[in-house]
């Protein structure tokens, strides 16, 4: 069964898309692995960094995106009939080992999940509003990814920032999340605000469910330097303060201009400029990821981050 992996933090601009395209190109050309990206954010960042707008044209017309596969979770009895299996993407940018299920710029009307699962809850007396979002939310993501899972070494989630019902549910369906962050106050406090809600909402399924989702590590996707270099710093040696080793990579991604202009030729970066500082280092955290997977017996076992804010005045 492949292992699930999603990139999420609250804040955005921190490189969650960045991340995902990069090591999921890794995985899957360096490593032989087979990778499958899902777009789970509207903005739909991930599909253009891996394909040309007018094939995700062509594919939206087709409605071969995660937003069919949505709906029909929402809407079982409906005409829809795609399967996950019609609407994943393969050999993405040429590469045999890799795989995109496009997202949408709509992926999903709330107000219709929310008057489902209402009327759900009101034909059973047995049931509260909750319970049935809880199940609904836990059971999304997974039901959509479950008819492949097992042809993946890797599904690799890229995550919504805040926290709307998709990145919930892709965090309640993942194996391990991945956070990356810049060293900058904001992004920093995104990371903790997301590790108590994630720490709550385990608590809300209880210690039975399914719901055992671990933070693979920190990444961090670094500033520009220059005179802020000491300030950088001193924001860093603040989190690795309050996470154990086991929970950061030591391999970080340097600020490097062909990693941003590689959004304009909608490939990563790896792909677009393999020899470049920012592509090396995405491929020797892939190496670093691959490591944390094997040991991810221990990484259950490690000391949870004491919860309190960093001090960042």
């Amino acid at each position: 069964m492949g292992l699930i992996i999603a990139t999420v933090n609250m804040k955005g601009g921190v490189g969650k898309t960045t991340l995902t395209v990069n090591l999921a190109t890794c995985l899957a050309k360096n490593h032989g692995k087979r990778v499958l990206v899902v777009d789970l954010d509207s903005q739909i960042s991930a599909t253009l960094s891996l394909m040309q707008p007018q094939e995700f044209a062509r594919v939206r017309r087709e409605k071969r995106t995660l937003s069919q596969l949505i709906y029909k979770e929402i809407k079982p009895n409906n005409r829809i009939k795609r399967t996950t299996l019609e609407v994943i993407q393969s050999d993405i940018c040429q590469i045999s080992e890799l795989s995109l299920l496009p997202g949408d710029i709509d992926l999903y009307d709330e107000y219709l999940v929310s008057e489902l699962l209402h009327k759900k809850a009101s034909n059973n007396d047995n049931c509260d509003f909750s319970d049935v979002w809880n199940g609904f939310e836990q059971e999304l993501i997974k039901g959509i990814l479950a008819p492949v899972v097992n042809d993946y070494d890797f599904i690799i989630l890229d995550c919504a920032p805040g926290y709307n019902l998709l990145t919930r549910s892709g965090i309640v369906g993942s194996n391990f999340y991945l956070l990356p962050a810049r060293p900058e106050p904001l992004s920093v406090v995104g990371i903790q605000l997301l590790e108590r809600r994630i720490a709550k909402l385990k608590d809300s399924y209880g210690e039975d469910s399914s719901f055992k989702s671990q933070l693979l590590g920190i990444v961090f996707i670094l500033s520009s330097g220059g005179l802020f270099d000491r300030y950088y710093k001193q924001v860093m040696q603040r989190v690795t303060a309050e996470f154990s080793p086991a929970q950061l990579f030591e391999n970080r991604i340097p600020m490097d201009v062909n990693v941003a202009k590689a959004v304009d030729s909608f490939m990563p970066a790896v792909l677009a400029t393999p020899n470049s500082a920012g592509s090396r280092a995405f491929a020797k955290l892939t190496e670093e990821f691959l490591q944390k997977v094997e040991s991810s017996d221990s990484l259950s076992q490690a000391s949870q981050p004491q919860m309190n804010l960093v001090n960042l005045e």
